[in-house]
């Protein structure tokens, strides 16, 4: 559900993967399944290979391609194991998948104080949406915004922008929360503040990309949104 967008509304976009919940377990999960299929076990490893779920399914597969082969990666194999990564993502989307501490209480006091909330998330629209349902959260975002959404996705600023208008807000004043390199990169080329959390995949080391804001925990999160844009 979208709202008529409010030229002056206040508006937080957040991506999805790596900043309201941790879904790597599912999505290592699901590459895995593409080499256990081909006889080669588990290639991957849920905590030690944490940031490459992050960096996309063709990520996953490339790494556990290199430890099979132990030589360069045929883009073929890539191709041949996505669909396979995509179904088994789709069929156990929300196995391991656990919202960060204080995610929803958070969610809950911008909706309270007048913020638009949306999403904008790299994933695909149609796995976002799925997965949000599952976890019974999917109301109380007013926008999402997907991979797919749009011709073109993030670090494009044009999925950021489209997300704050659906939520009801003003992309002028608007932020992002997000995890990585990526979402750093879409607030910048939107002309927008960046909150990175600390908690995400990459932990503190994500400060090197030096956003405008760190966020240690959710319960911080009213404060620091406020000293962005009020």
């Amino acid at each position: 559900m979208t709202e008529k967008f409010q030229p002056g509304r206040r508006t937080v976009i957040f991506d999805l993967d790596g900043t309201l919940a941790d879904t790597s377990g599912d999505l290592i999960a699901a590459a895995n399944a593409f080499f256990v299929l081909g006889g080669h076990g588990e290639v991957l490893d849920p905590k030690k290979d944490q940031l490459t779920a992050f960096h996309g399914g063709r990520a996953m597969l490339r790494l556990g391609l290199s430890r099979i082969n132990g030589a360069e990666v045929d883009e073929v194999e890539v191709d041949r194991g996505f669909p396979v990564l995509l179904d088994a993502y789709e069929e156990n989307i929300d196995r391991h998948t656990v919202l960060y501490p204080g995610t929803m209480e958070a969610v809950g006091r911008l909706h309270a104080n007048g913020y638009a909330v949306g999403i904008c998330t790299n994933k695909p629209e149609g796995l976002a949406r799925l997965l949000l349902t599952r976890m019974g959260i999917l109301d109380q975002f007013t926008s999402l915004i997907g991979a797919d959404t749009l011709p073109t996705r993030k670090p494009d600023p044009a999925p950021f922008v489209a997300a704050a208008r659906a939520a009801g807000g003003d992309p002028a004043c608007a932020l992002l929360i997000g995890d990585t390199h990526t979402d750093r990169e879409t607030a910048r080329a939107a002309g927008v503040p960046c909150i990175l959390v600390g908690f995400g995949p990459e932990g503190v080391g994500v400060a090197r990309l030096e956003p405008e804001a760190m966020l240690d925990h959710y319960d911080d999160l009213d404060r620091v949104v406020s000293n962005l844009i009020g």
